[in-house]
């Protein structure tokens, strides 16, 4: 059974930065692609960077582009969201997500194609 345990979240001002982390446990990943979503109060969760665990490429939300990078560690199980120059509007709670397949960026953006989630981790961005 998949098993995706966030952390890392936490209170900062905006122009800040925050790593969350993302450790995945419970099979082999490779050929998956792990995720990560947010979900601010009274919104939809919204796709923001997904990597694939095999290869390393990465595709990010236009939202965050420039600001936040997805990446992996293999060895340590483990995706990494690194985002810098936060903003207000970055508030949301943060969610892991994996599925089988590295495919089209279209499918890698719908939350309907992930089968395994994490709880999440809440990032609050102060003005």
């Amino acid at each position: 059974q998949v098993q995706l345990v966030e952390s890392g979240g936490g209170l900062v001002q905006a122009g800040g930065s925050l790593r969350l982390s993302c450790a995945a446990s419970g099979r082999a990943f490779s050929g998956y692609a792990v995720s990560w979503f947010r979900q601010a109060p009274g919104k939809e969760r919204e796709f923001a960077a997904t990597v694939s665990w095999s290869s390393g490429t990465t595709y990010h939300a236009d939202a965050v582009k420039g600001r936040f990078t997805i990446s992996r560690d293999s060895a340590k199980n483990t995706v990494y969201l690194q985002m810098t120059s936060l903003k207000p509007e970055d508030t949301a709670v943060y969610y892991c997500a994996a599925r089988y397949g590295f495919i089209s960026y279209d499918y890698l953006t719908r939350r309907d194609s992930y089968p395994y989630w994490g709880r999440g981790t809440q990032v609050t961005v102060s003005s």
